[in-house]
């Protein structure tokens, strides 16, 4: 009986702890934007006490107002201009690049990535491995392969971030008819959460 209600306390708790402990670690990190303003102008130097989560806020606040100018004539023309100046530094050009190709995919809403999850054979003939689609190969890479092929991400159990990347023939693909979400719920709880079970092959 006591070993019962520990365990059945273990799931209550669990991750209802872990929900509060990101949620705070997040919320601690986004609370450091408030260095950005000037000490006369921070709320511990107003009010005399720091304000837990107005950094939340002014993240938003400025998440916002940069997209408004961004997303005016004025503001395009400056995002051009200093794209133009850090991909004529070296190094810098490689980080930025990558990293705004992989963030223009992920939040463009007219990008494709991570839309649709499949099962494909992986790593070994008969076993199984979900994955994302996140494209197709380029020219460059079609001009050498026979067929029809997909890029696919396969994450890894528990932390889903971490993964591979794979060119996989689109007929050996296994659509899902089940969304991303359940997938990676699948993935993070290392198989214990279901997924659906309509399966259907994906056509050349």
């Amino acid at each position: 009986m006591i070993k019962r209600n520990f365990l059945t306390g273990l799931l209550v708790l669990i991750p209802l702890m872990l929900t509060v402990w990101v949620l705070a670690t997040l919320i601690n990190f986004l609370d450091q934007t408030i260095l950005l303003l000037p000490e006369t102008l921070r709320p511990s130097y107003l009010i005399g006490t720091p304000v837990i989560g107005f950094g939340v806020f002014m993240t938003f606040f400025i998440i916002l107002i940069t997209g408004f100018i961004a997303n005016n004539f004025f503001g395009k023309k400056l995002i051009l201009l200093y794209e133009n100046l850090l991909n004529r530094l070296p190094f810098v050009k490689s980080i930025y690049g990558g990293i705004k190709q992989v963030s223009d995919t992920l939040l463009s809403s007219s990008g494709n990535a991570f839309t649709k999850a499949v099962l494909i054979e992986f790593p070994m003939t008969g076993t199984y491995s979900f994955a994302f689609i996140t494209g197709e190969p380029d020219e460059e890479i079609n001009k050498k392969l026979n067929g029809k092929f997909v890029n696919v991400y396969v994450p890894t159990t528990p932390n889903p971030t971490s993964g591979y990347t794979l060119i996989v023939p689109k007929n050996k693909v296994i659509e899902l008819d089940i969304s991303v979400d359940q997938v990676l719920k699948y993935v993070i709880s290392m198989g214990v959460v279901p997924v659906g079970k309509k399966l259907k092959k994906i056509s050349k």
